[in-house]
């Protein structure tokens, strides 16, 4: 048989990066529908003496745990009947009318069950969703958090990428390891460039949730986010959680005065085999209220890991841009994602981002690579560190507050060479495996972990052991930095220990500047009410964006 004779257009357009992605049609029974399934719960409320006895269809005797956890600590109980009896599409209105106060809209939403919240959100096109963010959301000054990982988990290279990460502007960088026993390692690379690249900036390191309150306890982090919830119990259970378990380690976490929040993300039941034929958003919806349960102060969504799973199918990135605003709309901070690659398009990569980018969020990402994305442990991020440029000039051309800024090379080169420098000497003092010149001059120039040698690693994992059993904390950090001659540093450092004490961080949406000021949903409040409100971009931040090194400028011509 002849074969049959192809369009030239259609053999090109196939060989277009995006046939590369996964696409799947709705498939309700296993849950891969985004948005709207017919197997969502229909929206009801009944309270009875203060108590809610039914909800989305369910008698409190019928509950599941997520459900009575939901209904004992999640729904303002005196409001829920008025806020119940008004439309989705209503409600849907009130998001995106600037006359409405966000005070308002927040107290309403803080009385709605998951199914009508699911159901608001239905009613929103993208780009209502997207006005709706830009008053929803807690903080009024938009941010950005960095992925800062290595591939050989090399301590010098990940604190000089910390210093760049902060000098480059993201308030929060984050770590996870390839080999688990580099942990302390990490945390303490994190810790100290991220110090060099600007004071005030929070680190983490993502690993077991006991390791990372460990190490969070001995100032080696200030901050956490890797504690997931999820939207059905069976899910749930197969962690060995419960919602009142993730509230103590929520507790605990705050006790000792460490910044968290509880991560989830549309795809994860599904992802789990275990989604109940219910719709990504509506269980993402259960997710959050649970987390305001919790008494938690933000929450990462936006998928994050499972973005393959709404990435491919239909409304799945409008669904992810939704599970953000109903997280604001719960006065909650959020770390809206964009964090990994989920398309081989860059065209896709882009429209993914522009939901968080152009409105604001808490946290654009929850996650940028800082790095090379063959660097980055999380399974590489929708942009990374070779974007940077591109991303900058999205800034200027739309004068968008994306929370970077320009960077000269001789500043990146001297922050990262500091870092390295600084790791060199905690190294020496501490007496673990020596750090040489050599390794000092290649983190201060390269790019990634294949512009580096690979370290003794035995060596080092039993260093990095020790650490731990000694007992070593910010504070030891600090003071061996201080008798290395880094005394800057080490300020920096005191300075983060103090935050602790004082627990002003702990507030809503924070972020600490470098004079150590908090910033957060209590003193910069989004007040956002239409055109000439809300946040308003400074005429010093404005030049700042502008000002790419590249641009010609005109007095030079």
């Amino acid at each position: 048989m002849a074969q049959q004779k192809r369009s030239k257009r259609f053999e090109v357009l196939e060989n277009r990066a995006v046939h590369k992605d996964g696409f799947i049609g709705e498939w309700i029974d296993v849950g891969l529908i985004a948005m709207g399934s017919p197997n969502d719960p229909k929206p009801s409320i009944k309270v009875q003496n203060g108590k809610v006895v039914e909800m989305d269809g369910k008698t409190r005797a019928n509950f599941d745990m997520i459900e009575q956890f939901v209904a004992d600590y999640s729904i303002d109980a005196s409001v829920a009947e008025e806020a119940m009896s008004k439309s989705c599409l209503e409600l849907a209105r009130m998001l995106v009318d600037i006359n409405v106060p966000r005070d308002e809209v927040r107290r309403l939403f803080g009385a709605l069950t998951p199914a009508k919240l699911a159901g608001v959100m239905a009613e929103m096109n993208i780009v209502e969703i997207m006005m709706a963010m830009q008053k929803m959301r807690c903080r009024q000054t938009p941010a950005n958090q960095a992925h800062v990982t290595s591939a050989k988990d090399h301590p010098v290279l990940l604190a000089a990428d910390a210093a760049e990460a902060a000098l480059r502007g993201f308030v929060e960088i984050e770590t996870t390891v390839g080999v688990v026993r580099y942990a302390p390692f990490n945390a303490l690379a994190l810790l100290i460039g991220g110090q060099v690249g600007r004071p005030g900036t929070l680190s983490q390191d993502a690993l077991e949730e006991a390791f990372e309150l460990q190490i969070g306890m001995r100032g080696l982090t200030a901050y956490a986010e890797t504690v997931s919830v999820y939207g059905t119990e069976s899910v749930f259970v197969d962690g060995d959680d419960t919602p009142w378990s993730k509230s103590f380690l929520a507790s605990a976490y705050a006790s000792r005065g460490l910044k968290m929040r509880f991560t989830s993300g549309t795809g994860s039941e599904v992802q789990m085999g275990a989604a109940e034929g219910r719709s990504m958003l509506y269980l993402e919806a259960r997710c959050v209220m649970v987390t305001k349960g919790a008494g938690v102060q933000g929450l990462q969504n936006g998928s994050i890991s499972c973005i393959g799973v709404p990435g491919a199918v239909p409304s799945g990135i409008r669904a992810i841009a939704a599970e953000n605003l109903i997280t604001m709309a719960l006065d909650l901070e959020v770390a809206s994602g964009n964090d990994q690659t989920f398309s081989h398009s860059d065209l896709r990569r882009v429209a993914r981002t522009i939901p968080q980018f152009f409105p604001g969020t808490d946290l654009i990402f929850s996650g940028y690579s800082a790095v090379p994305n063959y660097d980055n442990m999380f399974a590489g991020s929708n942009w990374d560190i070779e974007d940077v440029d591109d991303y900058l000039a999205l800034q200027r051309d739309f004068r968008v507050d994306g929370g970077l800024k320009p960077v000269s090379e001789d500043e990146v080169i001297a922050a990262r060479n500091k870092a390295a420098r600084a790791m060199q000497a905690i190294f020496e003092e501490f007496g673990f495996p020596p750090i040489t010149d050599e390794e000092v001059e290649l983190a201060t120039f390269a790019n990634g972990s294949k512009d580096v040698g690979t370290r003794n690693v035995p060596e080092d994992l039993k260093a990095a052991e020790r650490l731990m059993k000694e007992g070593v904390t910010g504070i030891d950090v600090a003071k061996a930095l201080a008798k290395r001659g880094f005394r800057d540093i080490a300020a920096a450092l005191v300075m983060m220990m103090k935050q602790r004490v004082s627990g002003d961080y702990l507030q809503t949406s924070a972020w600490i500047a470098s004079d150590g000021t908090v910033y957060s949903a209590v003193n910069d409040p989004n007040t956002y009410q239409g055109p000439g409100t809300g946040y308003q971009m400074s005429e010093e931040r404005w030049n700042e964006i502008k000002a790419i090194p590249w641009a010609v400028n005109p007095e030079d011509i």
